[in-house]
């Protein structure tokens, strides 16, 4: 039966139901990714402060009870009466939605360039705290506030002090009743910080985990040129800087705003990567700074390489892909007027800043182009090598006497292949990972500065059945042995004009085979292993591959409203697990596949070298290595038949896992 809908029917929400119904209006969302925006909202306000000069070192800590600190050295948020408003400051700031400092930037009053924009983040984070603490020192007084659950207890405190330095300190606790998951990993504070040292020069970032026991520093004296120096390691070029500043508008109707940018970049054939900042927020979407750096370099670099004759007659132009393969950039712009996509801040989508980053970046690269002619002609020869060596790749298919080398040749790149940065081999690990779905999770999960990914899709074929010809035809096989380096191991019949194996040139410390925890996983890292023991046994007898155990069931224990999950990896651990959460709720489910998995999650249970899990691949002596692979994967069809008669009742329990 339908209920009644007439003029009662409509209700508003008020004070903090505002947002703690409905966070993910203001946050993206009501789980971690939201509980780690609140985070930035606040860290925002502190970050606006230094980059007007005012104190420049911001203290973060994380207490063991998941509650937050921020301590900034600015000017110290206005908490006293405000005449114009007639009200406290400190109940615009903390208690109305839409209020702050940072509405005439425009108009050159309290800051030039703000992050935070949108009157929301102070307010919003309160609101969506379990409590919420205030401390200010400025005009020779320390102000306190104390919140709960959004509403203030107390009142304002005002205390005369004889402290001449200025600062606001703020410390919350994500309210677990608001977001469905308030532990935020360690991993997230420390690449947010090193991201917010990066985009504001000469700002440090003091960082204090009493969690995970970390203390960490972060600064960066030269901003993004000094990030892109860090990771052109071994690069085609030096590192480019250019800046710029203008003012413009949008559209013929609305008021002129000033823009300043700043573009670093250089051409590196191991690693590639484009990064966006608007106001110092990671543009994860980009926008308007995608669009500028993809015509203008498109442009330049088809105009350089018209200019020089080095297409061929009738060759089709380049592509933004080819430029895009080898380049590290890294954009940094601020406006006075910003249009973003949402709270979160993830894309702009202002036409001026479009435009004028656009006519900025071709003027400066037209002027590298000249200034550094031996640079750019590198750069240049690797687009066009990146162009051809992909229409080459979609063209032919490799034969074993031919082509072999030319697969294994590192310098023609693998598609969805993710290197990392570091080139020192005794620090390199490879993830081989199950699909492209589980590529996503990994890559986002992982430390970029040492450990790549590369997807295999599907099942792989098999080795031990498969006749030479067809194996060096796989091309899913033939990634993995030019990711690696080190040759293939072949009888002597089939070894001429084909890279032989040298243990020396093995580009990687570990080499891991990551799949889901189910039938299909086990298959897949079974068949990945048959690959080694065939073409590249030495591998196995130097113990250099390994298998990352992924966790069969996340447990989620509920102990006086307070949520801790744990990851146990065997039926065994949870049983184990189960007996010692006496108290409280339990909340049990097998584990997702890879490609379903949070990276926070990813990176603490698979890739974390102090938490993750293992599984060397030991060698045994060569005959059972031999009969074993042959029995799961060989011709032995008799003897696995009996295997599975015997023991198969053993791992029925596995058909469940999905």
């Amino acid at each position: 039966m339908s209920q009644t809908y007439d003029n009662t029917s409509i209700s508003q929400l008020k004070g903090p139901d505002r947002v703690r119904l409905r966070p993910g209006v203001m946050f993206g969302s009501d789980d971690l990714r939201g509980c780690q925006q609140a985070f930035f909202e606040i860290l925002s306000n502190s970050i606006d402060e230094a980059r007007e000069g005012h104190g420049k070192v911001i203290s973060i800590r994380r207490y063991e009870d998941y509650s937050i600190e921020i301590t900034d050295r600015g000017r110290g948020i206005p908490l006293d009466f405000n005449p114009n408003e007639k009200r406290y400051n400190w109940e615009l700031v903390y208690c109305e939605l839409y209020a702050g400092g940072k509405y005439k930037t425009n108009l050159g009053m309290n800051y030039e360039y703000s992050l935070g924009l949108n009157g929301l983040g102070a307010c919003a984070t309160q609101y969506a705290s379990r409590w919420f603490d205030v401390s200010v020192y400025r005009d020779g007084y320390l102000y306190e506030l104390h919140f709960e659950r959004g509403v203030n207890i107390g009142g304002l405190k005002k205390t005369e002090t004889n402290r001449t330095t200025t600062g606001t300190t703020q410390r919350w606790l994500p309210d677990d009743d608001v977001f469905t998951d308030i532990e935020i990993p360690s991993s997230y504070f420390i690449s947010t910080l090193k991201q917010q040292a990066v985009v504001n020069r000469g700002v440090t970032f003091e960082f204090t985990d009493d969690v995970e026991s970390i203390k960490e520093t972060f600064c960066y004296p030269e901003g993004i040129l000094g990030m892109v120096e860090e990771m052109n390691e071994n690069g085609l070029t030096k590192a480019a800087y250019f800046t710029g500043e203008g003012r413009g508008r949008d559209r013929k109707d609305r008021d002129d705003y000033n823009v300043k940018c700043e573009v670093a970049f250089a051409f590196n054939n191991n690693v590639n990567s484009l990064t966006y900042y608007h106001n110092s927020s990671w543009l994860e979407y980009g926008g308007s700074p995608d669009r500028a750096i993809r015509s203008a370099f498109l442009s330049e670099f088809d105009a350089f390489l018209k200019d020089e004759g080095k297409y061929r007659a009738n060759e089709p132009k380049i592509t933004f892909g080819d430029i895009e393969e080898s380049l590290i950039l890294i954009t940094s712009s601020f406006s006075t007027v910003t249009s973003y996509e949402n709270q979160t801040k993830r894309s702009i989508n202002n036409r001026y800043i479009q435009r004028f980053m656009t006519d900025l970046i071709r003027r400066n690269v037209h002027v590298w182009f000249l200034e550094h002619r031996e640079d750019a002609l590198r750069a240049a020869d690797q687009v066009l090598l990146n162009r051809r060596s992909r229409e080459k790749a979609e063209k032919t298919r490799l034969t074993v006497k031919k082509n072999l080398m030319q697969q294994l040749d590192v310098s023609t790149r693998v598609r969805l292949f993710v290197d990392c940065r570091t080139q020192d081999v005794s620090k390199r690990e490879l993830y081989i990972v199950e699909g492209n779905s589980a590529l996503g999770s990994v890559k986002m999960g992982r430390d970029a500065e040492f450990q790549a990914v590369i997807p295999v899709r599907g099942k792989i074929l098999n080795c031990l059945k498969a006749d030479y010809q067809a194996i060096f035809k796989n091309d899913i096989i033939m990634d993995l042995i030019k990711i690696l380096g080190c040759g293939v191991d072949l009888p002597k019949k089939y070894s001429k004009n084909i890279l032989p194996f040298d243990i020396e040139k093995l580009r990687w410390n570990k080499v891991i085979i990551c799949t889901d925890a189910d039938v299909d996983g086990f298959q897949i890292r079974t068949l990945i292993l048959a690959m080694f023991y065939r073409l590249t046994p030495e591998l196995i007898r130097q113990q250099k591959i390994f298998i990352a155990e992924s966790p069969l069931y996340e447990i989620t224990h509920r102990l006086k409203h307070i949520d801790r999950t744990y990851f146990v990896y065997s039926d065994q651990e949870k049983n184990e697990l189960l007996s010692s959460l006496t108290d409280g709720s339990v909340h049990i489910q097998r584990s997702k596949g890879l490609g379903e998995n949070e990276p926070e999650m990813m990176w603490d249970t698979t890739m974390n070298p102090k938490t993750r899990r293992l599984v060397a691949v030991m060698p045994e002596d060569e005959e059972t290595m031999e009969s074993t692979f042959n029995l799961l994967l060989g011709s032995d069809v008799s003897g696995r038949r009996t295997c599975i008669e015997e023991t198969g009742h053993l791992y029925l329990e596995m058909l469940d896992v999905g």
